[in-house]
């Protein structure tokens, strides 16, 4: 049997083994047994201030305050946290909210395991090493914008792929847009002013020059025999809507190594641009999105000047290219395996088969999501929705794989 954990109102964590707790599928309900791990090592709990617990059944925990979890990297949610919010509830900052738990004392968390990668391990550094790294990199290419820029990055947002560059490993990222043709309600670098919150991190501020991208890609490939060179990162936009720049630094890096892979992150609004950077030597692209049905997507990503039409034909041209094709699949309970998106995404693969899907957790404020998007109409369950893709034989993740 499921109890309650929960918070009081200075984020200190009880567990109430007599109350059992609702989760938040699209619809207030339990969770089952097979939905529920043991919190794995990373999860970080967090408090939903001016947020009751639902608790069977179905009435909120008066004077408790909602506790949810945050998933290391590599686990996949499969449900929310079900609350009742007060009038002065404050919006949630963009974290994604987990059901939570205890279980024979223990704090469980409704969640499965999708993907491994040493890449992705919290990294502890010693007192000053991540700093004496970034110094002694930047010392060698000083006058690099892009490399100051990944060394604030590392250090202030902890980003991996960033620290990559410094650590001469795996994905390496190289952010080159501050433009973008979307406005994504739960966008981590730029949101609009009534969003009620501040982005978590700043936006690049600049346009990245050829020169400073290949030099960063090609001492990655020559330090790492099978790096990825990765264009497209959080703390920027659109990377398609400067094509021109991405297809001389493809040709540039492709001029002196042969190795590693060069690979595009990427909203996929631009098929006719994807195209360029095909022809130029770009081997592997990551398309996000939300949701395969229209109204989905465009009150999430609210895009300008194209549509969903144009993400899928870019999905389709990259496939048929010969591309590792993966989809950075931004997962929402409710949302990914409501009946209808479940069957526009499983006849999209079928007909497209990609490399890997990978299931991002979406991190917004589930009720803001909810209220963006709407609640479902007959959630299958996202376990159901994500055994549903693997039946096709496409792989589940949650990382960049080269192969």
């Amino acid at each position: 049997m499921t109890g309650l954990a929960y918070t009081d109102a200075r984020g200190r964590i009880y567990f109430d083994p007599s109350r059992s707790p609702l989760a938040d599928g699209g619809i207030e309900r339990p969770a089952e047994p097979d939905e529920l791990i043991p919190a794995p090592p990373g999860t970080v709990s967090a408090m939903l201030p001016g947020r009751a617990p639902l608790v069977a059944p179905n009435v909120p925990a008066q004077r408790r305050t909602a506790l949810a979890a945050l998933l290391p990297a590599g686990y996949t949610r499969l449900l929310l946290p079900a609350v009742r919010s007060r009038p002065d509830a404050p919006a949630l900052p963009l974290f994604g909210y987990t059901f939570a738990c205890v279980v024979d004392d223990a704090l469980h968390v409704a969640a499965m395991r999708t993907d491994e990668s040493d890449d992705w391990t919290p990294r502890y550094f010693r007192d000053g090493e991540l700093d004496a790294l970034l110094r002694a990199r930047q010392a060698e290419d000083p006058a690099n914008r892009t490399l100051a820029q990944l060394a604030l990055c590392s250090r202030d947002y902890g980003c991996f792929t960033a620290q990559n560059v410094f650590l001469e490993r795996g994905e390496a990222a190289l952010p080159v847009s501050p433009r973008c043709n979307a406005a994504c309600v739960g966008c981590i670098s730029e949101l609009t002013p009534d969003a009620g919150m501040p982005s978590p991190q700043a936006r690049v501020a600049f346009e990245a020059d050829v020169g400073d991208l290949a030099r960063i890609g090609i001492r990655h490939l020559e330090r790492v025999s099978d790096g990825v060179v990765s264009f497209g990162q959080g703390c920027e936009g659109e990377p398609l809507l400067r094509v021109t720049t991405l297809e001389r630094t493809i040709e540039a890096i492709r001029a002196v190594r042969s190795n590693g892979t060069l690979n595009l992150n990427t909203n996929g609004s631009l098929p006719k641009s994807l195209e360029r950077l095909i022809d130029a030597g770009l081997q592997a692209v990551r398309i996000s999105l939300n949701a395969f049905r229209r109204d989905a997507y465009a009150a999430y990503y609210r895009p300008v000047g194209y549509d969903l039409d144009d993400v899928l034909e870019s999905i389709a041209l990259a496939v048929r290219r010969g591309l590792r094709v993966s989809l950075n699949y931004l997962t929402h309970p409710g949302v990914t395996d409501e009946r209808e998106e479940v069957e526009a995404v499983t006849a999209f693969l079928r007909a497209h088969p990609v490399a890997m899907v990978q299931t991002r957790t979406l991190n917004i404020d589930p009720e803001r999501y909810f209220a963006t998007v709407g609640r479902p109409r007959e959630p299958l369950g996202m376990r159901e929705a994500l055994r549903r893709i693997q039946q096709l034989g496409v792989p589940l993740g949650n990382f960049t794989h080269t192969h």
